[in-house]
């Protein structure tokens, strides 16, 4: 369970580290990229901050993720300039791909495509625990 300060410490570098990335890919002219901070937690002793980044196209995202990684020293400087008048100790980033939208566009295909079980009541008996 987070509390409130955890949430409003995450909202806070979400936005920032958005700006961030995003002015990274503006500066270098690198075009069809999208990274988006998709979601923040922090720890309860507010030391440690994982983020979860969606990139698009998803192809490109596991080279970028190290990339990302390899950077997190520069990408935490610039995130402590940026809110050196909210936090007193920035955070160490951990960055994670989040796949949850690929998740759920792999269900919505299985519903419209052949392995909806509500169609296809055949499926049931494939599925059903012996």
């Amino acid at each position: 369970m987070e509390t409130n300060r955890q949430k409003k410490m995450g909202a806070l570098l979400q936005a920032d580290l958005v700006d961030i990335l995003q002015g990274e890919i503006r500066k270098n002219g690198i075009s069809n990229l999208i990274i988006t901070v998709s979601k923040v937690n922090i720890t309860t002793d507010l030391s440690v901050a994982k983020v979860y980044l969606s990139i698009f196209p998803t192809e490109k995202a596991g080279e970028l993720l190290k990339a990302i990684q390899s950077n997190a020293p520069l990408i935490k400087h610039d995130l402590a300039q940026r809110v050196k008048n909210q936090l007193r100790k920035v955070p160490n980033l951990v960055f994670y791909i989040d796949d949850s939208l690929d998740y759920i566009e792999k269900i919505d295909n299985a519903l419209k495509g052949d392995e909806n079980p509500i169609e296809n009541r055949a499926l049931l008996a494939r599925r059903k625990k012996k």
